[in-house]
């Protein structure tokens, strides 16, 4: 997914109870071919653990020749995890990867020193149109791994831990938890996990990072008493546990992981801990100095003509002194 910068909305002060933090209302984005809410970088808060790019695509409707078109782009320094909760996204990239995406299973794309991919909609499913529903996200890699080699990593659906009790089913997407472990190896100490929970259901969250955060995809839910809607990122405060209930039928991520090591910056599809390495990858991109991608050659997105700065990306120890 490719990243545009847009203002964040103004909000008030979020009520909140012990286990939340704050409270997010994720900003709208415009892409072209859909819309979507954008619940990191934002001004309250950058990053939450690795994460540091937070998008729900959908739920979209694209009915027949309709589809996403996420032409050529570049990263650096980073890793993507594009989760599907409906539909399918052909991915491509500069290593010769030409993968579907589809729902339930983990994509993970370590860009380290560069890498260029594309999304979009295959021709036959643009003939017959899908429902789309999913989320993008970005990890920040260690600084001792962000001009790691590229990689393109593909776990399917079987291979994820699922856990069902009850009014529960939760997939681990990635990280450990309840004495699994998510077969996907990333950069760093991570959590990532999809939640559903059935009208009535309770989930008890563990104190297992001190970065977590939950995302509400459908619901509404009420943690520890208090009701919260669909499309709202929950910062949960260290060491704190949080008791959910759905409301009615829930499906919500629970993400985070520790911290980086110090603050990123991030410009478009580039984050790094450097700006000085943001600078170079902009003008790597500019001169058509990155790999291309086999089989989808023709079209790129270009460098984005603006003066805006890099944004200082850091995660909850920052914002708290």
């Amino acid at each position: 997914m490719s990243w545009s910068p847009c203002p964040d909305p103004t909000l008030g002060d979020a009520e909140s109870v012990d286990a939340i933090e704050t409270v997010i209302v994720p900003r709208a984005v415009d892409l072209g071919e859909m819309t979507v809410r954008r619940a990191l970088p934002s001004t309250a808060r950058q990053m939450v653990g690795p994460f540091i790019f937070f998008d729900q695509m959908g739920p979209a409707e694209f009915l027949t020749d309709q589809g996403i078109d996420v032409r050529p782009h570049p990263h650096i320094n980073l890793a993507t995890v594009t989760y599907l909760l409906e539909g399918e996204i052909l991915h491509r990239d500069s290593l010769g990867t030409e993968q579907a995406i589809r729902p339930g299973a983990v994509n993970w794309m370590r860009a380290g020193r560069g890498i260029v991919h594309s999304e979009r909609t295959a021709p036959e499913l643009k003939r017959t149109g899908q429902r789309l529903f999913g989320l993008q996200t970005w990890m920040a890699l260690p600084a001792a791994a962000e001009e790691s080699d590229p990689a393109f990593i593909h776990h399917g659906q079987p291979d994820l831990p699922t856990i069902e009790d009850g009014a529960l089913t939760l997939r681990l997407i990635a990280g450990a938890l309840h004495g699994v472990r998510s077969p996907l190896a990333t950069a760093s100490e991570t959590l990532y996990a999809d939640i559903a929970l059935a009208a009535g259901g309770t989930y008890r969250v563990e104190a297992t990072h001190d970065e977590r955060a939950l995302y509400i995809l459908t619901g509404p839910i009420a943690v520890d008493g208090k009701t919260h809607e669909p499309g709202t990122l929950l910062i949960l405060a260290p060491r704190a546990e949080a008791v959910i209930t759905a409301e009615r039928d829930a499906r919500l991520m629970l993400f985070g992981g520790e911290p980086m090591e110090g603050p990123r910056y991030i410009w478009w599809n580039f984050v790094s801990s450097r700006p000085e390495r943001i600078e170079q990858a902009k003008e790597e991109w500019r001169r058509g100095r990155f790999d291309t991608v086999p089989g989808d050659e023709a079209e790129f997105i270009p460098l984005p003509e603006t003066n805006s700065p890099q944004q200082r990306a850091t995660g909850r120890e920052d914002h708290q002194t």
